[in-house]
C-alpha cells in the first residue's frame, strides 16, 4: 500500500476517533444509566439538550418500582426558589412527566425519586441532571456546520501526518486546511450560533463561550502554521497536535446561559452532569 493512501486512511480513522468522542463527551450528550437498588432494576436517558419553549420529557423504565417523583427547578439556583415536585405517570410500560419549557440558553436541574415497596432512592446518586433550552437550528445548516468541521479536522490530520513523515502533499494541503476551518467555524459557525441563542459570537474577545474561543484559536494556529511553512514542517505537526488538544475540550462546556434576574444571556461556568 502507497505511503499516501496509509496516510488518508489513518487520518480518516483518527477523525472517526475523534468524532465518536465528541459525540459522548459534554455536557449536552443526554444521561444514560441502569440502577438497581431495593429489588427494583431502572433504566434512563436522561435529556440535556432541548428545543426552547418546548416541555423538556422525562421518561424512566422501571421493574420494581411502585412510584416515581420528579424535582425541578431554573438553573443556576436562584436564592430562596424551591424545588418543584410533581408525581410521574406511568405511560407505555415506563414513568413520564414534563418539565416546562424555557427560553433560548435558559437552563433547568432535575432529578428522579425511586419508591419501591422496600424503600426509595434517588437516580444518578441525588446529583441533579441540568438541561439546557436552545432554538432550532435549520438541519442543513447544522449538517454543513458539522461537515465543514469534521472535514477541517480530516485535513488537519492528513496535513499534520504528511509533515510528521516528510511527505510532501502537506505543502498543497496546508491551505485547504486553513480554509475549510475558516469557513466552517468562523463563516457557519456563528450563524449556526445565531439561530440557537440569538448571538453571533460569544467568545474572545466578546465572551468566554469556550466552543467559540477555541474554534477562534483553530483557525488563529492554521494561520500562524500557513505564515511559517517555510521556516520548518514542524510547525504544521504543531498546529496539528494542538487542534487535536482543542478538540478534546468537550463542545458546549462554559456555553450559553441564561441569566433569569436580568433576563440576559451570559458565559456558563458550566453545565453539571
Amino acid at each position: 500500500m502507497k505511503k499516501p493512501l496509509v496516510l488518508w486512511l489513518l487520518a480518516l480513522l483518527l477523525t472517526l476517533v475523534l468524532a465518536v468522542y465528541q459525540r459522548l463527551s459534554g455536557p449536552t450528550h443526554p444521561l444514560r444509566g441502569i440502577e438497581g437498588n431495593y429489588g427494583a432494576r431502572v433504566k434512563y436517558k436522561l435529556l440535556r439538550s432541548w428545543t426552547s419553549h418546548r416541555p423538556l420529557p422525562v421518561r424512566v423504565d422501571g421493574d420494581g418500582v411502585v412510584s416515581m417523583r420528579l424535582h425541578h427547578r431554573r438553573y443556576p439556583l436562584i436564592k430562596g426558589e424551591a424545588w418543584t415536585s410533581v408525581p410521574m405517570r406511568t405511560q407505555e410500560g415506563a414513568f413520564q412527566a414534563e418539565i416546562p419549557g424555557q427560553p433560548a440558553a435558559g437552563k433547568v436541574a432535575y432529578k428522579v425519586d425511586v419508591m419501591t415497596p422496600d424503600g426509595t432512592f434517588q437516580l444518578n446518586g441525588g446529583r441533579p441532571v441540568v438541561a439546557r433550552f436552545k432554538n432550532e437550528v435549520p438541519a442543513w445548516l447544522l449538517i454543513l456546520h458539522v461537515v465543514f468541521m469534521f472535514a477541517a479536522l480530516f485535513l488537519a490530520f492528513r496535513t499534520g501526518l504528511a509533515a510528521l513523515f516528510g511527505e510532501g502533499g502537506w505543502v498543497k494541503l496546508l491551505p485547504w486546511t486553513l480554509v475549510v476551518t475558516a469557513i466552517g467555524g468562523l463563516l457557519i459557525g456563528p450563524i449556526v450560533q445565531k439561530y440557537a441563542f440569538g448571538a453571533f459570537w460569544s467568545g474572545f474577545p466578546l465572551g468566554g463561550d469556550l466552543t467559540d474561543t477555541k474554534t477562534l484559536f483553530m483557525v488563529v494556529i492554521w494561520a500562524f502554521a500557513f505564515f511559517l511553512r517555510k521556516k520548518s514542517r514542524w510547525w504544521i505537526v504543531l498546529a496539528t497536535v494542538l487542534m487535536l488538544a482543542l478538540y478534546l475540550i468537550p463542545h458546549s462546556v462554559l456555553g450559553s446561559e441564561l441569566d433569569y434576574r436580568t433576563g440576559k444571556i451570559k458565559t456558563a461556568t458550566a453545565l453539571t452532569r
